[in-house]
């Protein structure tokens, strides 16, 4: 790993609920030596991607972060423009939507919404990371997605989160073919026991899947009229948040495809 790449390893230990990081943590986290996170650190602070409190000296994130991400935002405003298709989704299907973006790593949530129809809901925060193998976001995206780049990910050790979780890389191959089939993944308890989530891939101007937009709802929800509903709405939803953000699906991506 070069020096680049072990400073950007050291920005994603940043996370909603751990947004300072001390420096025993972010050594202990990576498994690089003290020397090594302390340079590193010192190099990202100097260019202000990071920053110290005054009073316990721990790292959070500096302002060159935000700028960064303001020209991205400006560039492919996916964040923008999935606002008010979150909100409609959520109102349409009455359960959480959320949209993640694919990394070489993990996927990662960008924002989310809440239907106010039920007291009971599955909750998320924004810049939350998950995996692929273990979420319907990360299927959608993966089937979708390079081959050489699914075998990286299957390559690695895969966490079993649940008892419900694919771990073994050819039933996950299995479950990508069927994703590709209909153009819409679906996972029950592989992430969170109880949780049934469906997703389907979002797609930039190279018609590669960029990410995913999903519902996610407590399994004892999930009816087959509710099923059939979540998956219209999804595919609808899909399309048009890929069309907003100047994006095209791949010639072989299914359409009118029944829910």
């Amino acid at each position: 790993m070069g020096t680049v790449s072990k400073a950007l390893k050291l920005l994603s230990y940043f996370a909603p609920d751990r947004t300072e990081v001390g420096l025993s943590d972010l050594t202990r986290l990576s498994g690089m030596n003290k020397a090594t996170v302390y340079r590193l650190m010192g190099e990202l602070q100097e260019s202000g991607f990071v920053e110290q409190g005054e009073s316990d000296r721990a790292y959070r994130l500096g302002p060159q972060v935000l700028h960064l991400a303001a020209l991205r935002e400006a560039s492919t405003p996916i964040l923008s423009v999935s606002r008010r298709v979150l909100r409609e989704l959520s109102d349409e299907t009455g359960e959480t939507t959320h949209v993640s973006l694919g990394h070489e790593t993990h996927v990662q949530t960008l924002s989310h919404a809440y239907s106010p129809s039920h007291a009971t809901k599955v909750t998320m925060d924004d810049a939350q990371t998950v995996t692929y193998h273990a979420t319907s976001s990360g299927l959608a995206i993966l089937a979708y997605a390079d081959p050489e780049f699914v075998e990286q990910v299957l390559s690695q050790p895969l966490e079993a989160h649940t008892s419900m979780t694919l771990v073994d890389p050819n039933d996950i191959r299995t479950k990508l073919a069927a994703v590709r089939e209909t153009g819409l993944s679906d996972t029950l308890g592989s992430f969170e026991l109880e949780v049934h989530s469906h997703a389907v891939p979002i797609f930039g101007a190279d018609r590669r899947a960029i990410g995913a937009l999903a519902v996610a709802a407590p399994a004892s929800r999930m009816s087959p009229e509710q099923q059939e509903t979540i998956r219209a709405a999804l595919r609808r939803a899909g399309a048009a948040l890929t069309h907003r953000i100047g994006g095209s699906p791949p010639a072989d991506y299914p359409q009118d495809v029944p829910a």
